[in-house]
């Protein structure tokens, strides 16, 4: 009995080797004979991946070595105040055909910013006088200093440009100059200018007293 039970797990063992190498060979000549296949894919692959980038290439940026610097001008300006807008331009150019079939219309959303305040170097000497102990400060009349589209937020949303239309190149540049007047339009309309001017008066005040002259008044051009 025990001679029995011995060559059974000996056979058992055989077998279980046997078939581990069996496995193995089949799994190799698999391999082997998909191969060539894989290596074909792989190249239909690299093929289709040229093929896209020859069709729909990515835009090559290519600066001008050239530099020319047209102005310098020293500047004196107190910015005090800041506005961030958003408007929606709608541009439509439309067509000879009726119903709109030759009609090129554009959707904009521009963002924009405006910065205001003070040009101190407007100022002269007679616009500041001490009497008294009273510090009198006739200071320049707010302005705007930029009004500008931010183009990494500004987008254009939608293009429809009808199946008889003759695309406009033009119209995004129309659209958005239209978009950063509406912007700086809209910035005045919200009182900027005298936001700007009362915020200069308010750090003027705390830097000329911080100076020696507690006692400072703001008189416009009138006063």
């Amino acid at each position: 009995m025990k001679n029995n039970s011995l060559l059974s797990i000996l056979l058992i063992g055989v077998v279980v080797v046997a078939a581990y190498f069996i496995v193995q060979t089949v799994q190799q000549s698999a391999q082997a004979a998909t191969a060539p296949f894989q290596q074909v894919n792989q190249a239909n692959e690299s093929l289709q991946t040229q093929m896209a980038n020859l069709l729909h290439p990515s835009p090559t940026i290519i600066p001008d070595p050239a530099v020319y610097i047209n102005e310098v001008r020293a500047l004196a300006r107190l910015e005090t105040i800041q506005y961030s807008i958003e408007r929606v331009v709608e541009g439509n150019q439309p067509g000879t055909m009726p119903f709109g079939l030759s009609d090129d219309k554009l959707l904009f959303i521009g963002h924009g910013t405006v910065i205001a305040g003070i040009d101190m170097s407007k100022m002269q000497p007679e616009d500041m006088r001490f009497e008294n102990g009273v510090l009198t400060v006739r200071l320049p009349p707010a302005e705007v200093f930029i009004a500008a589209l931010d183009n990494g937020k500004s987008r254009v949303y939608n293009r429809d440009t009808a199946i008889f239309a003759q695309p406009d190149v033009n119209l995004e540049t129309i659209v958005r100059q239209e978009a950063e007047k509406q912007i700086l339009q809209a910035a005045l309309e919200d009182g900027i200018l005298q936001q700007a001017q009362l915020n200069a008066e308010a750090y003027l005040f705390k830097f000329f007293a911080a100076l020696g002259y507690p006692n400072t008044i703001f008189v416009n051009d009138q006063g």
